[in-house]
């Protein structure tokens, strides 16, 4: 009798383990997203190149943060881009590769880390934007 409940706990433990085995999410963008955030990065970079403060500020998505206090380019410059986009940060998102994700929304996004911040890229029906910086914890 003890053997005849072993082996029917061990069939329902058995069941139970492929649900909980299951293959992780994939974690790479399609080639379509890769196609148009490599598209939209190589324009963002040449803004930052050029410290072009006007076009950054076009390459981002206004109300910047949901903030209503920087709803417009020339809010974004003096608020976002003077304090942000440092000569040390604008050589940073030159240099360092874009990390793929998918926010909780399910949206795509990329990210770069540089020093304390954290830059995210999130598409949107206009293409992707510059939709965050974060403190990089």
């Amino acid at each position: 009798m003890k053997l005849a409940s072993c082996i029917v706990l061990a069939a329902a433990l058995m069941s139970i383990i492929p649900a909980f085995a299951q293959a992780p999410k994939s974690t790479a963008a399609s080639a379509a997203v890769q196609k148009e955030f490599s598209s939209f990065i190589t324009r963002f970079r040449a803004a930052l190149k050029a410290n072009d403060a006007a076009a950054v500020a076009g390459l981002a998505k206004l109300p910047f943060q949901n903030d209503s206090a920087i709803a417009d380019a020339a809010q974004f410059r003096a608020k976002i881009y003077r304090p942000d986009f440092t000569a040390k940060t604008r050589a940073c998102l030159q240099r360092e590769k874009p990390v793929y994700d998918r926010d909780g929304d399910g949206n795509d996004s990329y990210s770069v880390g540089c020093g304390e911040q954290i830059f995210v890229f999130t598409r949107t029906p206009a293409g992707f934007l510059l939709s965050d910086i974060a403190v990089n914890d």
